[in-house]
Parts: structure tokens; C-alpha cells; sequence
């Protein structure tokens, strides 16, 4: 199956999907089942077993693991092989991420090797500073960190206070403090970002080893536990005019961008640690027992059981989904590989600011569930549930906050003037896509320019098109399985997202007064879709899960 080469971003919410254009999870290639299984394979046998070493911060060990990750081939999949990677397609990114995120400390310690340090390199780096430096990251010799944040400028990156004076042999020296770094305990190479004579925002590539760079203590977290982060020092660090990344005053390229695959990769991480957490959760409703039989026969835990799966399903459908949109664009649009993906992640950055939503708050759900599955023994911490919990919650905020990425979706879609509301087709997916646009155009025109100060709008609007992306994605996929189960999944999905995003659309158009409130009736007419009897359904769903004990379509 080859992904239609050159399809722009949010093309799904004003035209139909062409159904052989979509990538889904049942395509894989039998090379891709064995990357899945050299990954899980890692996960469950050299990192899981070593929960305590991780906790009690040994980074000697860490290191090994990088190292023994490396040597598996998995830190490189992105890479290609002149820089001594795999340069594999993003379906097998996305698998090795997926696996990973079955232990969420791992998971950020080899998001901040893969997708923070060498992402920025491959992208923007020169043929020089390549290969000078992602051979020894692919071989986990070195390790790499990312250093944005600061602590009076979170999601206001460009906001930074950090420091790069220009001195006259053309070199910089970099004064100010980095917050919040992972790995950065350990690390040996930064990706630092500060202002040229105050000014210019510059990317820079920075090792521990040149004077003036010391890193602060561990933060103590609320979870990942078992990873580094701390803050970054810089006393005039002198950084010779080589190691400048991208163009000077163009730091906020390398950020945004960077952040665009953070995005997806963390969407991938959650939903891999979702489908762990289903697993253990349909394991103790199997053997747990109250009332003289299994808690997983009762119809309140059946619902959690099938409200975890279908939510999964669709941030699933949506990450294989760009995944194959990601390699057909930078096949299409650039044979170079860092330019290509430079290309992919900026037609794609509404899709990855989608599924960093959906994923972090589906994995919220599903951990929060899974405690209320266990009882009492998910609060404490003789069972993982618990773990699974804190270490969830930073998801929201990574890669930037789930706040700003609602505002940037429909935004980035105003921004690039693709916006018309479109007339439904009498389905329901029709009738998300008419919701969606009515919604998005009527913002456009009355606020122009200014929309971006509507804040709560866009967050509406954002809900509604996150919904309509997730529909469209999991009718395809179901569609194409043919298979009953696949396609009791998607009706869930779908019903629910109706009465999801009427509300949004509601609440966006009486936010914006007259020309929304004209709106109002048309709305309730085009979707007064008569709801399913989804109880049947989710038990249909539960059963699957209960009978395999895990998510049923891993």
C-alpha cells in the first residue's frame, strides 16, 4: 500500500478521505512486526525488570541501556545509514515509540536521545555538524538533551532570557539558565536556544565538556521518577560560530519543528503505555472478585474496560494514519532526508498538535480508570496502577501544553487560508465536518486577524475538529478490516463524537454573538443524529478485551 504522495495537512476536514490513501496499524509489514518485537522484547527484558535502579536515578545504568537500545538499532531508526542510523520510515519510528512507552521514565529518557537531539541535527544540522555528532548519538556514546524552557518563559519559548554575545573571532558566549531538561543529569550534548544580542533567537549545539556548563540538582517530581531532569547553567560558555544550528535569528524553526514530531512521538508514547495499562487493567478485572464472581462481569467495569479500548483505537488509527502521511509527504516533497522531514513536519504540524491532544487525555483516562479498577490497591504502590498515574500526568504539558496546541489547531488551519464551510453529505462523518467548518469560518470572518486572541473559541473549535480527524480515522480503519469488532469500536467512537461536538460547536458559536447565534438552529438540524444503544456494543468490546486480556487488536 503506498500513502497518495503530497497530501496537505487537515485535507480530511473539507474534502472525503480517498479510503486507499490511509495507512492503519492492520498494514504493517512483517519487517514491521519484527522491529515491534526486538522493541517490546528490550522493554520487557532489560528495562521493566530494573524499576528500582531507574528510580534510585543510577544514570550509569541508564547509559548502559541507551547503549544496549543503540546497539539493537533502535535509537537510529530515523537516521540514515551514511550517519551509521537504519534510515527506516516513520510506521517503524512510531512502533519503537509505541513500545517504549510501556515504562514512562524510559519512554522520556529515549524521546529527549531520539527525537530532541537528534531530530534538531537531522533537520537543520550541517553536513559537518552530522557527522560530527549523530553517529555518536545513534550509538548511544554520547547523550543528548534539549534545552528550551526556562522558567519565566514555558510556553512563551520565545520569550527566553537566555543570552549569546558575539565575540569578534565570530564565535558566542551563552550566559543563562535552562529548566527542566531531561536527561539532562547525564547528558553530554544540548540543543540550547538563546537570544543573540538579545534579539536573535538562535539554536546552538552545546557539550557538557566546554567550560562554563554545569547542570543544577534533580527536580523532585510528582512522576518519572526514573528520569533526569534538571536545570541547565550556562556561564559564558564560549560556542565556536560552527556549532551554531540553522540560521542565526531562526531558532524558532528548529523549535517549532522539533516540537512538531515531539508531538507525534509523545502521541505514540501514550498510546503505547495505554495499551499496557488495558492489559493490566482486564488482568485484575479477570481475577479480581467481589460479590462471588469476577468484578470484569459487571457492566460498570465492562464500560471502563470499553471506553479505554475505543479511545485507544482512535488515537491508534490516528498515528498510523500521519505516520504513513509522514513518509508519503517527505517521499513527495524532498529526496534529501533532513529537508524532506523538515518539509513533512511543517504540512503536518496540525495533525501532530492532534494527536499530542487525543493521546495525552485518552492516556489520562485510561490510567485514572485503571486505578478505579484496582480500588484501594491502585493507590498504592505494591500495584503499578498507581505509578501509571503520576507519570501520566506531565503529558499535558510536554511538547507544549494541550491549552496552546488547542489554539494552534485551528489557527495554523486560518493561517494557511484553506478555511470554507462545507455542506453536509448525510452521514455522520458529514455532518462533523459541516459542524466543524461552519464553526472555523464563521471565527475567521469575524475576528480576521485577531482571532488568535479568542482564545476560548479556538479551544472549542479545536474539540470539534480533534473529533472529526479521530471519526474520519477510525471509519476508514474499520471500514478497511472488514472484521465485526473493528467496526463496533468505530460506531462507539462515532455516536459519542457526535454529542461531543455539537457541544463544542454550540458553545464556539454562542461565544461569538450574532453571526454565531444565527448559526444556532442550522446547527441542531444538521446533527439531530438519533443516537445508538451503545450498551451492547461496549459489552461486545469488554468481552474481547476480558476473553485476551490485553487491547484487543495488538
Amino acid at each position: 500500500m503506498t500513502v497518495s504522495a503530497g497530501t496537505r495537512g487537515a485535507h480530511w476536514l473539507f474534502e472525503p478521505t480517498a479510503r486507499d490513501s490511509v495507512f492503519t496499524p492492520e498494514r504493517i509489514s512483517d519487517e514491521h512486526r519484527l522491529i515491534r518485537q526486538t522493541a517490546d522484547a528490550f522493554v520487557a527484558n532489560e528495562v521493566l525488570p530494573h524499576l528500582d535502579r531507574l528510580d534510585a536515578k543510577d544514570w550509569t545504568f541508564v547509559r548502559e541501556l541507551v547503549r544496549n537500545c543503540a546497539e539493537l538499532g533502535l535509537v537510529g531508526t530515523d537516521v540514515p545509514e551514511e550517519y551509521n542510523g537504519l534510515g527506516l520510515d516513520k510506521i517503524s519510528s512510531l512502533i519503537v515509540s509505541e513500545s517504549v512507552g510501556r515504562l514512562a521514565s524510559w519512554a522520556v529518557t529515549f524521546g529527549g536521545q531520539t527525537g530532541l537531539s537528534i531530530t534538531p541535527l537531522l533537520c537543520f544540522g550541517t553536513p559537518e555538524q552530522k557527522q560530527k555528532y549523530l553517529p555518536r548519538l545513534v550509538s548511544g556514546e554520547m547523550v543528548g538533551a534539549y534545552a528550551l524552557s526556562e522558567t519565566g518563559s514555558g510556553s512563551d519559548a520565545l520569550g527566553a532570557r537566555c543570552r549569546a554575545a558575539r565575540q569578534p573571532d565570530g564565535s558566542y558566549l551563552l550566559s543563562g539558565e535552562k529548566m527542566w531538561i531531561t536527561n539532562g543529569g547525564f547528558a553530554d550534548f544540548f540543543t540550547v536556544f538563546a537570544k543573540v544580542d538579545g534579539e536573535a533567537f538562535t539554536a546552538f549545539l552545546v557539550e557538557r565538556s566546554f567550560p562554563g556548563v554545569t547542570t543544577g540538582n534533580e527536580e523532585h517530581k510528582m512522576g518519572l521518577h526514573g528520569s533526569s531532569t534538571v536545570p541547565l547553567i550556562l556561564q559564558e560558555v564560549r560556542v565556536p560560530a560552527e556549532n551554531v544550528l540553522g540560521e542565526p535569528g531562526k531558532g524558532h524553526k528548529v523549535a517549532f519543528n522539533v516540537l512538531n514530531y515531539g508531538r507525534f512521538k509523545l502521541g505514540a508514547m501514550c498510546s503505547g503505555g495505554a495499551k499496557f495499562v488495558i492489559a493490566e487493567a482486564a488482568k485484575y478485572a479477570s481475577e479480581r472478585r467481589q460479590f462471588g464472581k469476577s468484578i470484569g462481569e459487571f457492566g460498570a467495569i465492562r464500560f471502563k474496560l470499553a471506553e479505554m479500548t475505543v479511545r485507544e483505537y482512535a488515537v491508534e488509527s490516528m498515528l498510523y494514519r500521519i505516520a504513513g502521511l509522514f513518509d508519503g509527504s517527505m517521499a513527495s516533497l524532498d529526496s534529501t532526508p533532513g529537508n524532506g522531514m523538515l518539509a513533512a513536519l511543517e504540512e503536518l504540524a496540525i495533525e501532530a498538535s492532534i494527536t499530542k491532544v487525543a493521546g495525552s487525555e485518552m492516556f489520562d483516562y485510561v490510567v485514572d480508570e485503571n486505578v478505579q479498577i484496582h480500588g484501594g490497591n491502585g493507590f498504592v504502590r505494591d500495584y503499578a496502577a498507581e505509578r501509571h498515574y503520576r507519570d501520566a500526568r506531565v503529558n499535558r504539558i510536554f511538547e507544549g501544553t494541550n491549552e496552546i496546541n488547542r489554539m494552534l489547531i485551528p489557527g495554523m488551519i486560518a493561517r494557511r487560508g484553506r478555511v470554507r464551510a462545507i455542506e453536509p453529505d448525510g452521514t455522520p462523518l458529514g455532518a462533523l465536518r459541516a459542524a466543524s467548518t461552519m464553526v472555523l469560518a464563521t471565527a475567521v470572518e469575524k475576528y480576521g486577524q485577531k482571532l488568535a486572541d479568542q482564545q476560548e473559541v479556538l479551544m472549542f473549535a479545536a474539540d470539534a475538529i480533534i473529533d472529526t480527524f479521530a471519526c474520519d480515522s477510525v471509519v476508514v480503519r474499520a471500514e478497511a478490516s472488514g472484521d465485526a469488532l473493528h467496526a463496533a469500536v468505530a460506531s462507539v467512537y462515532v455516536n459519542d463524537a457526535i454529542a461531543r461536538a455539537e457541544i463544542a460547536a454550540r458553545n464556539a458559536l454562542a461565544a461569538m454573538g450574532e453571526p454565531g447565534a444565527a448559526l444556532l438552529r442550522p446547527l441542531r438540524e444538521l446533527m439531530d443524529i438519533t443516537p445508538l444503544n451503545t450498551v451492547p456494543l461496549r459489552h461486545q468490546i469488554a468481552e474481547a478485551v476480558l476473553a485476551r486480556r490485553k487491547y484487543p487488536f495488538a
